[in-house]
């Protein structure tokens, strides 16, 4: 049996800067319909820098839903038709004055894939060259250092809960300890900004 929804109807509820809502009718594999709701979201970027001392550059900033400060890598949304790759590189440099000779593409990461069709790019960057922030008005960003097995001990601890982070430097550690990385060098990443 082919495991395939169609949709047959989409009502919008809710428009906004960031996300749409909707509610949708789908035809089941069955044959029956079923109600779904999907949270449209533009989908973002993040980049996992390693520094030369094998520490990850981590940004600490407070996150609404969540009524705390979390732990992650440095992260953008997505404007409409805006350049993956190009905004990786903004974020970083934005967020931590982060400027890197060398990208790494790590792939995509689905957050939350059972309402939500965001879609988060994920790229690792080295030699590293540290400049100033430049935030956005309303962000308010601590930068943090720390060793990548640190790193990934928190993970596992539950220390760092942020998935897109834990999936970066996860995929990132397991890529360094099987020497694949360099497989997935973005070469002449300038052209593709």
């Amino acid at each position: 049996m082919e495991i395939k929804e169609t949709p047959l109807t989409q009502e919008y509820k809710y428009k906004g800067k960031i996300v749409n809502l909707r509610v949708d009718t789908a035809l089941l594999p069955n044959a029956k319909q079923a109600t779904r709701e999907v949270v449209e979201h533009p989908g973002g970027v993040t980049v996992v820098a390693l520094t030369q001392q094998n520490e990850v550059v981590l940004v600490r900033q407070f996150r609404y839903p969540y009524l705390c400060e979390v732990l992650e890598t440095p992260a953008g949304k997505l404007e409409k038709g805006e350049n993956l790759f190009g905004a990786g590189v903004r974020e970083l440099k934005e967020e931590t004055g982060v400027i890197a000779q060398r990208y790494f593409n790590l792939g995509e990461f689905y957050p939350t894939p059972g309402y939500c069709g965001e879609i988060i790019y994920l790229y690792a960057a080295t030699q590293l060259e540290f400049s100033n922030q430049d935030l956005d008005e309303d962000e308010f960003v601590n930068i943090e250092k720390m060793p990548l097995d640190v790193a990934v001990e928190k993970i596992l601890l539950g220390e760092i809960r942020d998935g897109k982070t834990q999936a970066a430097i996860l995929k990132l550690d397991a890529l360094l300890k099987s020497n694949r990385l360099e497989e997935l060098e973005m070469k002449n990443w300038r052209e593709n900004l």
